[in-house]
């Protein structure tokens, strides 16, 4: 089937480069698109360079690049493994459309320009779907492009990472909680595991080695009350045409096994100065 949805032509952007990239690339990080979802991928790009050519949201146009370092990337969290939403309720692409099982909550920290957070949405819609970052002009694209895909279950938070953690609505209040490589590991534990519900998880997606993050973060995990149950190593799909090496990611999955202790998450300023 042809994907009918049109982004704006430029010079730089090429869209048929954009749709075939991205297609294989879902393939090769195990999670396929159907071409609705495709679709969805192609108008959401549209408004990002849209938006981008005045708001400061990605450093990346290039079509391949995108669907590569952005999509192929975000989708990574998704690859089939017992955490996935798939294991919390309802089942993925359009035949989770209608709400089988339970959804399950996600809240994407630091979003920024949506990802991996719209990118989940994208493929598995039954997701409830919170995104949460510092600038309230990144929010403002993200409800635009939600309400032009028609998504339900999305809420919009504008707060810091540490001040999401203590508010009473949000703390211990989400099945899964996802960051994609805003902070060294023992402040990203300490910002985003207090959002996760006591047996739910939080995902942090990194780039290259973590042995040495992975040893600093011990007694953070140990204090945030979080045990680390996956360490996955992948590496994104090759650009065509490309000579530089594969990615590599590191998609991390913490467990929380009880709730955050009340001293959890401290100020932004005790966190720089004595981190866990």
């Amino acid at each position: 089937m042809e994907v009918r949805e049109q982004l704006p032509q430029t010079d730089e952007f090429d869209e048929t480069a954009f749709v075939e990239t991205l297609r294989s690339a879902a393939v090769a990080v195990g999670v396929p698109l159907s071409d609705k979802q495709i679709a969805q991928c192609v108008r959401y790009t549209g408004l990002l360079l849209e938006t981008n050519a005045h708001t400061n949201l990605t450093r990346i146009t290039e079509a391949r690049e995108v669907a590569i370092k952005h999509f192929a990337d975000s989708l990574t969290v998704l690859r089939p493994h017992p955490l996935s939403p798939l294991s919390l309720g309802g089942e993925r692409g359009e035949r989770g459309e209608g709400g089988a099982g339970v959804k399950a909550t996600l809240c994407d920290v630091g979003t920024g320009a949506g990802f991996p957070g719209i990118v989940l949405k994208i493929a598995y819609p039954d997701l409830r779907l919170t995104l949460l970052d510092s600038l309230q002009k990144r929010l403002t694209f993200l409800e635009k492009v939600c309400a032009d895909l028609k998504f339900p279950d999305v809420q919009f938070v504008h707060s810091r990472a540490e001040d999401g953690g203590r508010n009473r609505v949000l703390r211990d209040g989400f099945d899964i909680v996802t960051a994609r490589a805003v902070a060294a590991l023992p402040t990203l534990l300490e910002w985003c595991t207090p959002l996760v519900k006591p047996g739910g998880h939080f995902i942090a997606m990194k780039s290259g080695a973590v042995e040495d993050e992975l040893a600093t973060a011990t007694d953070a995990a140990t204090a945030l009350k979080v045990r680390l149950i996956e360490n996955r190593a992948l590496t994104l799909p090759v650009l065509p045409g490309s000579d530089e090496p594969p990615a590599e990611r590191r998609i991390l999955v913490y467990r929380k096994t009880a709730p955050t202790p009340t001293l959890f998450p401290r100020s932004s300023a005790e966190i720089k100065r004595k981190p866990l």
